[in-house]
């Protein structure tokens, strides 16, 4: 078992035990919030078995009805993740809007059960806190979206037990019940923000947008390093799956470059990225120079380049020094 489903493993587990937890103290003690917090759990939990099943499926190699891999399960699950924290801020909004009217109609009712319903917001927020932290620090080393999701939406319980927490002793010091509710919003909206972020991080690489501006200047950048051995390179693209980075591009060539050789600067090229990005898969296509007149002949020169292309590149260099 890796680090990736280990972690994952670890979540399930938590959740389970919270969710039993909460459910069980709030049906005993008859308290609806620490009720609602078991249900919220559940969620949590659902969201946990996703996580895992997607590390899971992703870690599987290539077959042959998934020639590209399964990285974009990872999306798949950080966006399906992402809506359900979506949904669970939606619910702490309608609960507090339903308690604060109540309050004002005068049917706030009692508030009886904080002592056990400060201990067990305060040991799931200390419990969820942990497990989300490992999370996401496996999650960011290995570079897996379904772990972050896992990671972002326990820190989203470890708000909401939080905020109940803290909702429950200012009720109890004051006296005021309607703390409870407006705590509540004010954690809905941090929920709000993790879900668009989460989204839209999960839901990019599922229509294929390229990898951000940093990773493919150091693209770009190994290939200049090179330019002394090729004439140029085009069609550069480039696209995520999960922890998996996908980039191909044309590298033209001199014209009786010889294929061994051709072969071999690809193959240099692809070293040096995979150095720098990890688990990139890359797709070099090898191209003649399309100039064809006497210019293109080596014997004159050293250089992988023909003397009409080193004169081409230098008159660019010099423009483009302008």
């Amino acid at each position: 078992m890796n680090d990736k489903t280990q972690v994952a493993t670890l979540s399930v587990a938590s959740n389970s035990f919270l969710t039993l937890t909460k459910i069980v103290i709030g049906v005993l003690s008859g308290s609806v919030s620490i009720l609602s917090e078991g249900i919220h759990s559940g969620i949590d939990l659902v969201a946990a078995f996703i996580a895992l099943f997607a590390v899971r499926e992703s870690g599987k190699p290539a077959d042959s009805r998934h020639a590209y891999g399964h990285g974009k399960i990872e999306n798949v699950s950080g966006t399906i993740e992402a809506v359900l924290i979506f949904i669970a801020a939606v619910m702490i909004i309608f609960k507090a809007l339903q308690k604060a009217y109540c309050i004002f109609e005068g049917n706030a009712g009692s508030a009886g059960n904080l002592g056990i319903g400060m201990i067990i917001m305060g040991f799931s927020s200390l419990i969820n806190f942990a497990v989300s932290r490992q999370l996401m620090k496996v999650a960011k080393r290995t570079e897996s979206i379904a772990l972050e999701a896992d990671a972002l939406h326990l820190r989203t319980d470890v708000y909401t037990s939080a905020g109940v927490f803290c909702g429950l002793l200012l009720i109890k010091a004051t006296g005021w019940i309607i703390l409870d509710p407006i705590v509540a919003l004010g954690v809905a909206l941090l929920i709000l923000k993790t879900s668009f972020e989460l989204t839209k991080e999960a839901f990019s690489p599922l229509v294929d947008v390229s990898l951000p501006e940093e990773e493919r200047e150091i693209i770009s950048g190994i290939l200049k390093l090179h330019a002394d051995e090729f004439v140029e390179f085009h069609e550069l693209r480039t696209r995520r799956a999960g922890a998996e980075r996908h980039v191909d591009l044309h590298l033209v060539v001199a014209k009786y470059t010889p294929v061994v050789d051709a072969h071999d600067l690809c193959d240099r090229i692809e070293l040096e990225i995979n150095k720098k990005l990890h688990g990139t898969h890359i797709l070099i296509h090898a191209e003649p120079c399309g100039n064809r007149g006497e210019a293109c002949s080596l014997e004159e020169t050293t250089s992988p380049i023909c003397r009409h292309c080193q004169e081409k590149n230098e008159n660019e260099a010099r423009h483009s020094g302008n």
